[in-house]
């Protein structure tokens, strides 16, 4: 017989007390595991969220600001940008993919953002190596169509050929005339895809209010081109990959005619009027370009060394910002989230010691009861090295047990609450991931046990045989 055997058929003998004590270091460990798991599953949905594009482009202000907004559809925007400016990013010959977004509006009661965009952001990865797919219905086309993320179609019940207004900027009381019509629902992702509406951009724009005034659109051109600092602009093409300067005094939004002569403006006559909303509500109307705006522009770029090289030179220019989301969301994750993260698993750890005390008080106030058995063994021919390892093993076999039990609870626990929380929230839950840090749980529960077995197990090392077997 094993001293393992003898510390489990000790254990048994004392079924109540090390029934209790093995669940009070169950509940400590699932309440890590729950913590680790879940907090794994945000950070992979705020990080994952965000790595789909090297940049994201905005107005002037907030970094951070302009990805929760872009990205997570969250805050307000800040901003618009010249649609112009998002032509020449697009042409730029170390941009893959740019993606417009016109943010501001949402659905007529206000619970979820409405998001212009364009059809080719559905042919993108949203997360490296994952797409978009399609539960119902298919991707925009034109006009008034409209694509639902999953929580939508659920909060809604909308489904193919539901047709719906959208609130301007966000206002109840000012809801748009026109209707755009389901024509694709987008599978669940996890992602805050899941509570958006994508609307295509000309739908957007031929929406009456969504232009800007065609005066206002030049007076603020010419005041961004009349900035003090020189303006620059990734080289579209130009040898080397140099950024190009634009005196002061050029448009901001378009090269100068040697550098790229297709986007030279045209200059406009003073007659030239902005065109009035005449169209029909739901029929699609062409805006003049240099009324269209467009609050970000998502860019992948060919390598992550050229969004590297390139954020500063578009921050450098006085138009707009550029905004690495990844770098944002790690800082938002490190000093808001991680503090958090960072309490719980204290808290966490201080039950699992508090478990150990447990351990300790059980084991050491059944040593005045076990001095016969001891004594015992001791007649027997076991060393008193023995002994010590008898309590030493009934220690650590009470902590592994209350190991194993607590990993089975955490995650069943988490595999409970998933469809809770993602019918809540739209947090994709795998319940039974095993984050890296729950494998450093089993060496520190058995480190607990050799240490609070140890004192019990002196005492027993201790024990009179004479006097052990008078008791």
């Amino acid at each position: 017989m094993n001293l393992f055997t003898i510390a489990w058929k000790s254990i048994c003998q004392r079924a109540l007390p090390s029934t209790l004590t093995t669940l009070s270091v169950a509940l400590g460990v699932a309440l890590m595991v729950m913590v680790l798991v879940i907090n794994g599953t945000v950070s992979r949905m705020f990080s994952q969220s965000a790595t789909g594009y090297h940049l994201v482009v905005g107005a002037k202000g907030s970094p951070l600001q302009l990805v929760l907004n872009t990205i997570f559809f969250m805050d307000r925007p800040i901003e618009n940008l010249p649609y112009k400016y998002y032509e020449t990013l697009k042409k730029n010959s170390a941009v893959v993919h740019a993606i417009p977004f016109n943010l501001g509006d949402t659905t007529a009661d206000g619970r979820f953002r409405i998001v212009g965009t364009i059809p080719e952001y559905f042919d993108v990865e949203y997360i490296p190596g994952r797409r978009f797919q399609f539960r119902q219905g298919r991707p925009l086309q034109g006009g008034f169509e409209a694509v639902i993320g999953a929580r939508v179609a659920r909060a809604y019940g909308w489904t193919l050929g539901s047709r719906f207004p959208i609130a301007h900027g966000g206002n109840l009381d000012d809801v748009h005339a026109e209707q755009f019509e389901v024509t694709g629902i987008l599978a669940p992702t996890g992602t805050p895809n899941d509570r958006a509406v994508f609307i295509h951009l000309d739908g957007f724009y031929s929406i009456a209010g969504h232009e800007k005034p065609l005066e206002e659109a030049r007076q603020q051109e010419a005041a961004r081109a009349s900035g003090e600092a020189p303006i620059l602009l990734p080289g579209s093409g130009t040898a080397g990959g140099q950024p190009r300067k634009i005196k002061r005094g050029a448009d901001p939004a378009n090269p100068p005619a040697e550098a790229n002569p297709a986007d030279q403006p045209v200059p406009a006559s003073p007659e030239t009027k902005a065109p009035v909303a005449t169209a029909p509500a739901g029929q699609v109307r062409e805006v003049n370009r240099d009324q269209k705006e467009v609050t970000a522009i998502l860019l992948q770029m060919k390598t992550d060394t050229l969004a590297y090289l390139y954020a500063p030179r578009i921050n450098k220019a006085p138009v707009a910002q550029a905004a690495n989301p990844i770098a944002q969301i790690d800082r938002l994750l490190r000093d808001l989230v991680g503090n958090v993260r960072t309490l719980l698993l204290v808290l966490t750890m201080l039950i699992i010691v508090v478990s150990g005390i447990s351990i300790f008080v059980s084991i050491y106030n059944s040593m005045s009861e076990r001095r016969r058995e001891i004594a015992i063994l001791r007649a027997l021919g076991a060393r008193r090295s023995t002994v010590l390892s008898i309590i030493v093993a009934e220690a650590v076999l009470l902590c592994l047990l209350g190991w194993l039990v607590g990993i089975a609870l955490g995650h069943g626990l988490v595999f409970a609450a998933a469809p809770w929380v993602e019918s809540r929230s739209d947090v994709l839950i795998d319940p039974w991931h095993i984050e890296k840090w729950e494998f450093l749980l089993l060496p520190l529960i058995l480190g607990l046990g050799l240490i609070v077995g140890l004192l019990p197990g002196l005492s027993a090392y201790r024990v009179d045989v004479a006097r052990g077997l008078q008791s």
